[in-house]
């Protein structure tokens, strides 16, 4: 077991928060698996989907800090499903099983590829308030295996995981993106064959977004300035389609930044959130207080400044992330 499988931290989160099954498709009797957490009042939560490789607790760490501040967070895995269009009904139905009128969505890699998708198929009857795109990327024609996705059902598991596994650094890295990346080896291990085939047929074939018919949508994107599987041409793309966005650049975190450096990613969620506070599409319960707040110009308390000489490093503040937004 990787270390931060083994960490207090994600063991407590297992522990406190219980993972749910829930069947939209009677017939079918496939069930999507979710953690919910924070209060249930809140009818606009921020729900998390992840990449090909990852399984919807990879995101704890989002869920025990932002829930912590009065949010209402998701995190779901969904159901083999073999096309674009049958995720998107899923996960309408997945909405509306849980009352959920209006979302925000938090998508990594093929996550957040599919949350344009279901923004822009929805776009007649609204169900996206807002986007937060992590390494995300809006063409699949990016991918080489693009012309095989119609044979990844028949594929052995073993197939599957190495064509996945492929994409993953085989250098040396920083150690907390190595830890990163042992964690979501570990969830890749979890996955079934089935599962890892619908998975790598929605990454790899063809479709694309057409961003103009939710533009009015807020979308915050977030990179890193250090090498991750998308190219720097694909993220340029991405930027391209969504002008308007606001940019998160985190100076590192490889391919799962939401893992390694969770604490600059909560700062970034809680900054595009804070724009719905005071409305009925806040993904916060509205007697909690407002947690982040901005450090007045020119100063810094002065446990900041004993925790940069002790370990050289200071969390990030959300005057840090402002600057970082472009």
């Amino acid at each position: 077991m990787s270390t931060i499988g083994r960490s207090p931290e994600y063991l407590s989160f297992r522990s406190s928060v219980s993972q749910k099954k829930i069947v939209v498709d009677g017939s079918s009797g496939k069930a999507w698996t979710i953690y919910d957490a924070g209060p249930k009042t809140v009818r606009c939560p921020l729900i998390c989907l992840a990449p090909a490789s990852g399984t919807a607790d990879i995101f704890f760490k989002q869920i025990v800090s932002l829930s912590s501040l009065g949010y209402r967070i998701i995190a779901a895995d969904f159901p083999p499903l073999w096309s674009h269009s049958d995720w998107c009904e899923s996960f309408r139905r997945l909405l509306d099983h849980l009352h959920l009128d209006k979302v925000h969505l938090l998508g990594a890699s093929l996550g957040g590829f599919l949350a344009q998708k279901f923004a822009e198929l929805t776009f007649k009857s609204p169900r996206v308030q807002s986007l937060v795109l992590c390494n995300a990327f809006a063409d699949t024609n990016v991918f080489q295996q693009r012309m095989a996705s119609s044979v990844f059902w028949a594929l052995p598991a073993f197939v599957l995981k190495r064509m996945i596994l492929s994409n993953l650094p085989n250098y040396e890295v920083d150690s907390s993106i190595a830890d990163s990346i042992d964690f979501l080896v570990d969830k890749l291990e979890a996955l079934d064959r089935s599962d890892l085939a619908s998975r790598l047929t929605l990454n790899c074939m063809e479709g694309y977004i057409e961003p103009h018919k939710f533009k009015d949508t807020a979308v915050t994107i977030i990179d890193v300035f250090d090498e991750s599987a998308l190219t720097p041409s694909v993220k340029e793309e991405l930027y391209k389609c969504y002008p308007n966005a606001k940019r998160a650049h985190l100076k590192s975190g490889g391919n799962f930044p939401y893992v390694c450096r969770s604490a600059e990613v909560n700062m970034h969620l809680q900054i595009h959130l804070r724009q719905f506070d005071d409305t009925k599409f806040t993904a916060k319960d509205a007697n909690s207080e407002i947690q982040v707040q901005p450090v007045a110009s020119g100063h810094r308390k002065s446990s900041d400044q004993d925790e940069i000489r002790a370990t050289g490093y200071r969390q990030p503040t959300a005057e840090d992330a402002a600057a970082a937004l472009l």
